[in-house]
């Protein structure tokens, strides 16, 4: 023990001298604040009045008493609480299943009015005929008949006895030229009402009406109704069939169900709230009201002397630190000089830049301290890192693990590797957080970040945040984070494998470009089944051969010519990072991404009825038909991986797409974009159909459109650019859509334009019926961009 001073004068002070233990090991005193007040520094200690003898057993028995009540109502509420999401979770159930149910019947219709004997009848305008074929084939329809295109026999008779249910649907599936259906209420059974188009060779013939009972739907409603609480379906104000307590309707809450006009609704009884509190927050007020019974009885329990209160003289601790003297701390409150950083590098859903220009080293150590900083705020630890195949990734990895490291991180490099391998190996090695090091389908002399942090890929004011933290020195620098160097490639090649297997072996191309995705890619494919022809897959960060960005046309020229040269069943194409998926054709033809979510939709409603796709600004409007005849429940959503990616989590959606050709597969995947898993997937289900590729492909809705369009301007310029159109553009008789950019949709066709977040461009895209709707609406487009900018140079 070191020895002590007195101060002189202060006889009281060796009561009050404290001791601190100094990293050393030894002891050193302080000395207690003089300028307190002598009455502070020696106020004697003094006991509590005594308490009436009945005072503490009251407390006592008055606290464990409301505890008892309190906690008796939080258990009776949150039994209500419970009944509530039971409730709700039936609902849900009962409008997925719903959804699923058109489908069979809607198909099955429409298959029948194409077979051949109803053709011919319809052709020869013997409706009657037709109608008796069907009924044949189909004895469970009911009110089966057929009528003209311009549905003139429904307009020329009494609407009323017609029935305006039966119009309705007839005139959906006239102007769509698809198969509709709605459901009705009749002599207390539940019926489908059908209407689909009679057509041969894109000729309307006629259209035909039938009527089926659905009986399991009133059992599906009784099945799920939960015990005291309500369920029903409704179209509009008539109710089709309901469950449970029905003096509940009246507060009864719904959710349409996708595809169709019925609105699933439940309720339940509600909970009385005390004070306004739920059931959790008022067992913890009754635990409070125990703890106080608690304390009360334990001083109940004391003897009286033992009660004191002591003034705590508070005052400022200065300990000196062996080696370190009072004048080298940092003085409260001070902050280290602010950083310069380029600004526009920190993008809407990554960060990105020219290495040499706006990136170097120093600027991707500093993004790894400002990660870790956001990391460590978090309560998180661990990272992954990999690297594309780009001459400045082993720089700017190494660099960015620097300040990983700094900021307190332990580190996983999984050295070169696709993106999609990054997010794998944050599930796989369970760090939850992932950084690649990646330029994606830039040019080479770009690079940049894709960012998870705690399951959640970073974008908007999150990318914004780690500029802030870098541009204001708020960084963590003292930690000392490690580092192991691990392997996933055959993990994720195993994974793949162990959940997809094609049933026929596929003759397969795949071009990555010089990219990452060549070094893995042919593996993967090659360990699902199929045979694998790679081209351009020696990883280089050049790119000589052409660069690895399949949206665009001209990079899949060499692709098409291997794939007819060998006679292939499928060419697939990866960007620079491989997190998106190009496809063509034995014939030549580029299949865009919209039409292959399509495929991919079909194929994942077929388990999951009901499901959410989204799908991004840039695609198809047939694609929501599409969704929404298979029954699904479609999205639009902005364009950026990082936003899809937080769309899918809100909504719980299965799948999602952009037309960019990223794919998130939720379903039998974790959600994220994976180039190489989705070829996978596509692989398997033209494996499982047995046609050839573009048989396939050709029963999928399509019109006429362009790749994406692209104007190069300079940085900034394209977000300033897309503000003034918003403001300022016309386009009559068009929905719009401002999502992300202008999109204009008309009854034929539809166009975009919206500021690229990935490079300084405007992106166009263009999407018709035909070829007269499509320069139509590129012409409107025209028109109005060059009144915002007479200068610009489009690219059409």
């Amino acid at each position: 023990m070191g020895k002590t001073s007195k101060t002189p004068n202060s006889p009281d002070v060796q009561d009050e001298q404290e001791f601190v233990e100094s990293p050393d090991g030894t002891e050193t005193s302080e000395a207690p604040d003089t300028s307190a007040s002598p009455d502070d520094d020696q106020r004697p200690r003094r006991q509590l009045p005594e308490l009436p003898p009945w005072a503490l057993p009251g407390i006592v028995a008055v606290c464990w008493l409301l505890a008892a009540v309190i906690g008796w109502r939080a258990l009776a509420q949150m039994n209500a609480e419970g009944a509530s999401a039971r409730t709700d979770g039936a609902r849900d159930r009962v409008a997925g299943a719903v959804a699923s149910l058109p489908s069979e019947p809607r198909q099955r219709f429409a298959g029948l009015l194409q077979t051949p004997d109803v053709l011919a009848a319809a052709k020869a305008g013997d409706f009657e005929g037709a109608a008796t074929l069907l009924k044949t084939r189909w004895p469970e329809l009911a009110e089966v008949s057929l009528y003209s295109p311009d549905l003139s026999e429904a307009y020329d008779n009494d609407l009323r006895a017609f029935g305006y249910s039966r119009l309705a649907v007839l005139q959906e599936s006239a102007s769509s030229a698809m198969a509709s259906n709605a459901f009705a209420s009749r002599q207390g059974a539940i019926m489908m009402e059908l209407a689909a188009p009679v057509h041969e060779r894109g000729q309307m013939l006629a259209v035909a009406y039938g009527r089926v009972a659905i009986p399991q739907l009133a059992q599906l409603v009784q099945d799920n109704v939960p015990a005291a609480g309500y369920l029903a379906l409704r179209q509009g104000d008539a109710v089709l069939v309901e469950a449970g307590d029905t003096g509940l309707a009246s507060r009864a809450t719904g959710v349409s169900i996708p595809g169709s006009s019925l609105v699933a609704v439940s309720a339940h009884p509600t909970a009385n709230l005390v004070f306004g509190l739920s059931g959790v927050l008022l067992l913890r007020v009754a635990f409070l009201f125990a703890l106080l019974g608690a304390v009360a009885l334990w001083l109940w329990r004391r003897k009286p002397n033992e009660i004191i209160i002591e003034k705590v003289i508070t005052r400022e601790k200065r300990v000196l630190v062996k080696g370190k003297s009072e004048k080298d701390a940092k003085p409260a409150g001070e902050s280290a000089a602010p950083v310069d950083i380029a600004r526009n590098i920190f993008r809407a859903y990554d960060i990105r830049g020219v290495v040499g220009k706006d990136l170097d080293g120093g600027i991707a150590r500093l993004i790894g301290q400002a990660v870790g900083t956001l990391m460590r705020d978090k309560g998180l630890r661990e990272i992954v890192v990999g690297r594309d195949g780009r001459l400045s990734g082993p720089e700017l990895a190494a660099e960015l693990i620097i300040g990983l490291r700094k900021a307190g991180c332990d580190v996983i490099d999984i050295g070169e590797a696709p993106t999609p391998l990054v997010y794998f190996a944050t599930h796989h090695l369970h760090t939850g957080s992932g950084v690649a090091v990646t330029g994606s389908h830039n040019p080479a002399d770009y690079n940049g970040f894709k960012i998870m942090v705690g399951g959640e890929t970073l974008s908007g004011d999150a990318i914004q945040d780690l500029y802030a933290r870098i541009a204001e020195n708020d960084l963590e620098s003292e930690g000392n984070g490690g580092l192991q160097h691990i392997r996933v490639d055959d993990d994720y090649a195993n994974h793949i494998s162990g959940d997809v297997q094609i049933e026929r072996s596929l003759k397969v191309v795949v071009d990555a470009g010089n990219g990452v995705a060549g070094g893995i890619a042919p593996q993967v494919l090659e360990g699902i089944g199929c045979e694998v022809v790679p081209l351009y897959c020696e990883v280089d960060g050049e790119f000589p051969n052409h660069h690895p960005d399949p949206s665009d046309p001209d990079n899949l020229r060499d692709l098409i010519t291997f794939v007819q040269k060998l006679d292939a069943d499928l060419g697939i194409a990866f960007d620079g990072d491989g997190d998106r998926l190009g496809v063509v054709t034995r014939e030549g033809e580029i299949i865009y991404p919209d039409r292959l979510l399509m495929l991919f939709a079909q194929d994942v409603l077929m388990r999951n009825p009901g499901a959410t796709v989204i799908y991004d600004v840039k695609c198809t409007g047939h694609l929501a038909s599409h969704i929404l005849r298979h029954g699904g429940s479609p999205i639009m959503w902005k364009t950026g991986h990082s936003l899809i990616k937080a769309k899918m989590k809100e909504t719980h959606a299965e799948l999602a797409g952009e037309m960019s050709g990223h794919f998130f597969f939720k379903e039998r995947w974790f959600g994220f974009d994976d180039g190489i898993y989705s070829a996978a997937r596509l692989l398997e289900i033209l494996a499982m159909d047995g046609r050839e590729a573009s048989e396939v492909f050709a029963d999928l809705p399509k019109g006429v459109s362009t790749p994406e369009l692209k104007i190069a301007m300079h940085e900034g310029e394209h977000y300033a650019f897309i503000q003034r159109f918003q403001r300022e553009a016309k386009f009559e008789g068009a929905k719009l859509s401002s999502i992300d950019g202008i999109r204009a949709d008309w009854s034929d066709g539809w166009g975009l334009v919206r500021a690229s977040n990935t490079t300084p461009s405007l992106v166009l895209r263009f999407d018709a019926d035909n070829g007269e709707a499509l320069s139509r609406i590129q012409e409107a487009f025209r028109g109005q961009l060059l009144a915002v900018d007479a200068a610009l140079d489009l690219p059409y």
